[in-house]
Parts: C-alpha cells; structure tokens; sequence
C-alpha cells in the first residue's frame, strides 16, 4: 500500500484535535477548504471514512478515533525529534485558562517582555488537560486542586477565593442584598463551573427559581457585570483591578475553606530546557508574592 501524502496526514490530526477544519486551517495556515481537501484525498487513499460531518463540527468515526491516536503519538515524536536537532530556541509556551488569560495575564504582558526580551512567550488559552511530552507546553496554569501527579512540580499561585460583584450603576437600583437568599431577585451571571447553583442549591429547594445568564468564560460573565446586566462571581484574583478601580463592587464573598486555587505546573523532567521556563514561572509566582521553590 502507498504511504499517504504527509500533509494530508498532518491535516487530518490537525482537524481531529480541534474536531473543526476552520481551526485547523488556523493553526496550519491554510484555507479552510485546502484542509478539508487533504483530508478527503487522505480518506480516499486509505479507503476509509475518518470524520462524521456535522452542522457545528467534526466527529471521528471508530477507525479514524483509532487512526488519531497512533498518528498523532508519531507526530509528535517527529516533533520532537526535530527540535532536539535545531538550534536551541528561547520560546516558551505556557498554557492558562483563556479568562485568566484575558482579564489577569494580558495586562502584565508588557513586564514580563521588558524584563525578559529575548524570550519568545508563546500564550495558549486552554483549560484542558495538557500532555507535556506531545502537547509542546512548558508550563500551565490551571484552576484545581491537589493532589497532582507525581512527576509534576506545582506552586499555588493564588486561592479561588470567589466573589460575588456587580457595578455600581447596577447596584443603584437594584433590590438590597444582606444574605444569599436575596440573590434570588438578582441577574445572576456566572461560567460554566456554574458557582451560583453551588451557593443557592437547588430551586426546588428554595421554592424560587433564580434568573441565571451562563457563559462559557469567566471573562465574559465580568464583562456583562461590568455593563450593568446583573451579578457574576469570579476570583478576585482575576479582578483586582476592577474593584481597584470601583468598575466592581464586592457584594458578597464565599468564606469556604479549599486547596482548588490558580496552580502553575510543570513537569519533573521536562523534555526542553528549563531556563526560561524557570524565569516564566519565577515572573509568575512574584506576581502573586510566592515563592517558585
């Protein structure tokens, strides 16, 4: 049997990570249609059906879930084969959760390139798990709690510590909050770790069901907060500044006890050096004044 075309290949493990062809042509630089191209040249020459093609995405058939897995392990090996030929590089990926991205990381960028500006920071938004011998990340940052693996270094760089905030504006007419129940007559925003739900319980047993918006980020559920619709819950340490600034009001904080906090991660024995990896980590930690031992 002839070997099937590499780009093709490519193309289609490209595709099956994101479950989405217009991502892929992103991530490969190619047109949307070249990618779906290959990878329909890459079915036809193996004679076998890799994706379900759906309205809203991708779905891989049992072959092509089986095909993925094997192709996708000797990409990577490839990958990293290749980069321990090349000329060292000083990039460095780090992966963190796209609000914490957003609403903490972006804003203090600017520092950590003037102190460092011969490092190729290379940002990810992601809240998956991540593989760091075949995803090529360096470091994470991840909402969790321990204990973690143990060929993982981890470092709490901050608690949850979630807070209930709203805008001034929004709070100027809205009806008076003294305890939980009284969210009840609220907007409530929050993502889809769904906090609201955790702190009221459930409708049925309060007898009142609460009016409740859902995004899929927290940055997004801050953003409605700021634009008066209505009271999220979010970190505080991901909205400093806007209670800062008095943009948010703090109208109610959970007092619970709990290890699950912003942890920076890495691995033991890292398949890249770690010397700029180590000054990421070390920026991060004197971010939030601890200490990356």
């Amino acid at each position: 049997m002839r070997l099937p075309n590499l780009n093709g290949v490519r193309a289609f493990e490209c595709a099956a990570r994101h479950l989405n062809f217009r991502l892929a042509s992103e991530e490969l630089n190619l047109t949307q249609g070249a990618v779906a191209q290959q990878v329909r040249k890459l079915e036809t020459s193996l004679g076998q059906k890799l994706f379900v093609r759906k309205p809203r995405g991708l779905e891989l058939t049992e072959k092509g879930a089986a095909y993925f897995s094997e192709i996708h392990a000797a990409l990577s090996r490839i990958d990293q084969a290749t980069a321990r030929l090349a000329p060292e590089s000083r990039s460095v990926v780090l992966s963190v959760p796209p609000s914490f991205a957003s609403l903490w990381l972006m804003p203090r960028l600017i520092e950590f390139e003037a102190r460092y500006p011969d490092i190729d920071l290379q940002v990810i938004g992601s809240e998956s798990l991540s593989d760091f011998d075949t995803d090529g990340v360096d470091l994470v940052v991840r909402q969790a709690s321990p204990p973690f693996a143990p060929n993982l270094k981890s470092v709490q760089l901050a608690p949850l510590n979630l807070v209930a905030v709203a805008s001034p504006a929004y709070l100027q007419t809205a009806p008076p909050i003294t305890d939980l129940e009284d969210f009840r007559a609220h907007r409530l925003l929050e993502n889809s770790h769904r906090h609201w739900r955790q702190w009221l319980g459930s409708d049925e047993e309060a007898g009142k069901a609460a009016r409740v918006s859902r995004f899929n980020q927290t940055a997004l559920a801050i953003a409605a907060a700021r634009a008066g619709r209505g009271v999220a819950i979010a970190p505080e340490a991901l909205i400093e500044p806007d209670i800062e600034a008095g943009d948010l009001k703090v109208v109610w904080r959970d007092q619970t006890e709990s290890a699950t906090g912003f942890y920076a991660v890495v691995p033991l024995t890292p398949a890249r050096t770690v010397r700029d990896r180590d000054h990421l980590a070390e920026w991060l930690c004197e971010q939030f004044a601890v200490e990356w031992a």
